[in-house]
Order: C-alpha cells, then sequence, then structure tokens
C-alpha cells in the first residue's frame, strides 16, 4: 500500500525530531570529553603525578573565586597569585566559611583562562574533584596542587601566555546522605533558644 504524500511528509518530519533529539542528548558528553582532552573552554587537566620537566621560563598563576547566586558560603582565594617555573608544582589555598546555621553541601566548577592554556594546566589533587559539606559555623582551608605543563612553550598559540588564571565558582548541591546524622548531629549540639521573655 502506497503512502501518499502528507504520511511520507510527516514520517521524515518525526524521523528529523528523533535523529535531532538523539544528536543533542549525545552532544552534552561528547562536548566534555572534547574539552577535557584539549582543553577547550579552559577545562583543565588532571595529572597522577608532578611533572619530570621544570624549565627556567616561569609563569605567572592568579586565583579567582566566585559563588552562584544565592549561595551562602563566603569564599576566596588565600593568595591573588603566584609565580612559578613552567613544570614546577605549586599550591595554593581557598578558603570557605559557612556562616549559616545549617549545614550546606558544595561542588566547585573551575575553569583557566586563557582558554588556549587550559589543555597545560594539569591539576594533581583540587578540592574541586569532590563535594564539600560545611557544619554551620565552619570554616576549611582547600588546597590545588598543579603545575602548568611543559609543553605549553612549544604550542602555536599557548606559547605566548605570561598569565594563567584559575578561577572557581561554588554552588549549592543536596546534601549526600552519609553527610546526614553528622549534619543533624551538629543540629541538635547547637543551643535553643529560650522562649521566654
Amino acid at each position: 500500500m502506497a503512502m501518499d504524500g502528507k504520511q511520507k511528509t510527516l514520517l521524515q518530519t518525526v524521523a528529523v525530531v528523533v535523529t535531532m533529539g538523539a544528536l543533542a542528548w549525545a552532544s552534552v558528553p561528547f562536548y566534555d570529553w572534547f574539552c577535557r582532552v584539549t582543553g577547550f573552554g579552559g577545562v583543565t587537566q588532571e595529572a597522577r603525578a608532578d611533572s619530570d620537566v621544570i624549565l627556567d621560563r616561569t609563569i605567572k598563576v592568579r586565583f579567582d573565586a566566585s559563588k552562584a547566586r544565592g549561595f551562602a558560603w563566603e569564599f576566596k582565594p588565600m593568595q591573588r597569585e603566584m609565580e612559578l617555573r613552567i613544570g614546577e608544582t605549586g599550591l595554593a589555598f581557598y578558603e570557605a566559611y559557612n556562616p549559616t546555621d545549617r549545614p550546606i553541601a558544595g561542588q566547585a566548577s573551575y575553569n583557566v583562562t586563557p582558554y588556549e592554556a587550559g589543555g597545560f594546566f594539569s591539576k594533581i589533587d583540587c578540592f574541586c574533584f569532590t563535594e564539600q559539606v560545611l557544619q554551620p559555623g565552619e570554616r576549611v582551608e582547600m588546597p590545588v596542587t598543579f603545575f602548568v605543563d611543559p609543553e605549553i612553550v612549544d604550542d602555536r598559540d599557548a606559547k605566548y601566555v605570561h598569565t594563567i588564571t584559575l578561577g572557581y565558582t561554588f554552588y549549592e548541591i543536596d546534601l549526600p546522605e552519609t553527610a546526614g546524622p553528622n549534619a543533624q548531629a551538629a543540629l541538635d549540639a547547637q543551643p535553643q533558644q529560650s522562649n521566654l521573655n
């Protein structure tokens, strides 16, 4: 039985919609993978150990901090910048403080500017690799251990970079289930306010 023009057009339209939906679904993980592999968009690299090569050339690293709108923590870098040799391991600290009367969980997203340096900025350890939970009134220092890959000096675009900015943005996430009892215990341990006047 032959299809008429309307049925054919409908089937083609459905096929296009399904194909576009599948491509949209696959694009997010593919883009994330692409950014991690290439450093595109300022995505940094993860390293298992220090660099084997340290050059005489130095590079300046600046540190930036921001928060998502409405996020209650105070969050800032403990140093504004440092200068280190390319390939040398650096250690920097950020400080977070929960001024509220409730436990809050947060996760940090990060980026590097200029973007062409992202593929050469390697983090060995970072607070951004895991979620953070701060109890009421808790203040913590969070480290990030990193180096700038010596291959940056051979890259067509990145070799002209003299200053890199490492930025973190904290946003609130749901409290993990494992934090539940501790979070509740912290709340229970707080002195109760009297209702007597």
